[in-house]
């Protein structure tokens, strides 16, 4: 048995969002959210009364949030507009990056802009480059940034990315990721496109890349299990709308493959994509109809649902609050 609840979308810190001139708004009636809940362990987490709040909005597609606990700030990839915003309750949207995922002087369509972001072990931005094809480390500070990169991984065996799509990183300083075809400007018929399948790779410290995987058809959102023994991937493709689990084996091979969760018969917009676990094991994973919540095991604890596609989550630093990327919307939940 369930509950569902009705949120309106709120827009808050409406004196941030004029002073940026947020004039691309959609629309002027705020969506619906809404709050399902498919056990009761959820209301432990998101209580029924939950605020879901648009922090900022009017972008391409939003994706690959991270927050910044030192600084109190979210950063988010546009990634059509090839640009890294920054929010904070102080400043609201702002520029941070531009550009974020493709420098070279060629003009080319596509996705070409920067995806999934995270920290490497000593607190630098590392970005998944669509257009460049590549995993790369911002050289620049965090507070002063400049769109000056270098390759952590470039290629695999001689052979360009497809277009690296999100990425985590283990406490070792071992960063996995994902190579869809998304940032390749025909996709999978892309003349550009040199390997023959989309893989998830690890790329350690010293540079040595190996593929992990080949079989997924669309590896999209990638996340290591608290315990580092597992990782868990999601496939965006909309015939197999699966999150894998895989235990780590000896040198990282990876086995005891598995099912983590199968929504491949849920209709609703969006397949997996971006998801964060937190230190309880609960995994928030943006899926068919918005963001599901599963515990460690699997079990779907509920979900928010929105009316636009989701992409990608992040969580504070006291993992009291959820953010959100869902196509023009940046949002937020706080949580229990």
């Amino acid at each position: 048995m369930y509950r569902i609840v009705y949120v309106l979308l709120l827009s808050s810190l409406l004196s941030c969002e004029e002073k940026n001139d947020d004039s691309t708004r959609s629309s002027n009636t705020n969506p619906v959210a809404v709050i399902e809940s498919l056990d009761e362990s959820f209301h432990t987490i998101i209580h029924d009364t939950a605020r879901v709040e648009i922090i900022a909005e009017g972008f391409k597609w939003s994706e690959g949030p991270l927050w910044l606990d030192t600084y109190g700030v979210l950063l988010f990839s546009d990634i059509p507009d090839n640009t890294i915003y920054r929010w904070s309750e102080q400043g609201g949207k702002q520029v941070y990056l531009k550009p974020s995922g493709y420098t070279e002087a060629a003009r080319r369509g596509g996705e070409t802009g920067s995806n999934g972001l995270l920290l490497d072990s000593n607190d630098r931005l590392v970005l998944c480059q669509h257009g460049n094809r590549q995993i790369a480390l911002m050289d620049a500070p965090l507070d002063d940034p400049k769109p000056n990169f270098k390759a952590l991984a470039a290629n695999y065996q001689g052979k360009k990315f497809n277009s690296p799509n999100d990425a985590v990183l283990r406490s070792n300083g071992d960063i996995f990721f994902t190579d869809p075809p998304y940032g390749l400007e025909k996709n999978m018929e892309d003349p550009l496109k040199e390997i023959p399948f989309q893989g998830v790779y690890k790329v350690t410290p010293a540079g040595k890349v190996s593929l992990l995987l080949d079989s997924i058809t669309r590896p999209n959102g990638i996340a290591i299990t608290r315990d580092e023994q597992s990782l868990i991937v999601a496939n965006s493709d909309d015939k197999k709308k699966i999150w894998y689990a895989y235990d780590f084996g000896p040198n990282d091979s990876l086995i005891n493959p598995r099912i983590f969760y199968d929504a491949t018969s849920d209709s609703a917009k969006g397949s997996p994509d971006g998801l964060k676990i937190d230190r309880n094991g609960n995994v928030f994973a943006t899926g068919p109809g918005g963001v599901w919540i599963f515990n460690s095991d699997g079990l779907a604890l509920g979900r928010i649902k929105f009316p636009e596609s989701t992409s990608n989550v992040a969580l504070s630093g006291d993992e009291k609050t959820l953010f959100i990327t869902a196509d023009m919307y940046v949002l937020r939940v706080k949580m229990r």
